[in-house]
């Protein structure tokens, strides 16, 4: 087993990751940080979301993706390994956005389907062709590792959002099916936040405004007064647990779903 610098828990400098969904609110603060601990990065997001919050200086690479798109993944990760020597020693996946708060009886097929696709199909795409990269991280002696992003909802579902808890609920298993089809090569985990400060409650930073979950719905102050920890959560309290599961001290972490809610949920 190789020594591990427990003074830096995240991956070590120069390491290769690929984050999909980058410009959305968890998505920039955890590039950020990536190219400020010296990660050499992959910025993958839809092209309205490039465009309005391109990403910082120090990517190695951006690139606009519709991640339920199998063409465009596939294309994307092609870049991907190209601009990364055919290895990946990371993936991170956060796309995903809400349904309409409505009973699932008044869902719309088409909402219900694309609310599926936004968190599960554009999950499995990016595994998928990401797998390839990050096996040859593997075998040239690196330990890559892929954090999939769910909710609290996947564990404690409320009503009127029957769609993207069940799309949550479906990432956490896949991220758990793929431990025993990666391993030993690859890690995989789930990372479980609650709710987040972000354009998230508003439809997603990188949909019109005009799509049918685009008004917000959370009340912030209220939600606050139910977490243990008083406030709700900030992009950057994701990025530390996202870097740490990245990283080589979570070592022997594997299939987890990491909660960071401030103690809201504590299934």
């Amino acid at each position: 087993m190789a020594a591990i610098d427990f003074a830096r828990l995240a991956p070590p400098k120069g390491a290769r990751i690929a984050v999909v969904g980058a410009c959305g609110g968890i998505g920039r603060a955890l590039t950020q940080a990536a190219v400020d601990i010296g990660l050499a990065v992959a910025a993958l997001d839809l092209p309205r979301s490039l465009g309005e919050f391109p990403p910082p200086d120090g990517v190695k690479l951006a690139t606009a993706l519709d991640a339920t798109d199998e063409a465009q993944v596939e294309a994307a990760f092609a870049r991907v390994g190209r601009a990364f020597g055919g290895r990946l020693d990371g993936l991170v996946n956060l796309p995903g956005f809400p349904n309409r708060h409505v009973p699932f009886h008044e869902l719309a097929l088409g909402e219900w389907e694309e609310t599926i696709a936004g968190s599960l199909r554009s999950t499995y795409l990016c595994c998928r062709a990401a797998r390839p990269l990050l096996r040859a991280s593997a075998e040239a002696g690196g330990a890559p590792a892929i954090v999939n992003t769910a909710s609290g909802l996947a564990a404690r579902p409320l009503p009127g959002l029957s769609a993207y808890a069940a799309s949550k609920a479906a990432v956490a298993n896949f991220t758990k099916t793929l431990v025993h089809e990666l391993a030993p090569q690859i890690r995989a985990n789930t990372l479980a936040p609650g709710v987040v400060r972000t354009a998230f409650h508003t439809g997603g930073t990188g949909r019109p405004a005009d799509a049918p979950n685009a008004n917000p719905r959370v009340d912030f102050e209220g939600y606050a007064r139910l977490v243990p920890l008083g406030r709700v959560a900030e992009p950057a309290d994701m990025v530390g647990p996202i870097l740490f599961l990245l990283g080589s001290a979570a070592g022997w972490v594997n299939g987890q779903v990491l909660h960071v809610n401030g103690g809201g949920l504590m299934p």
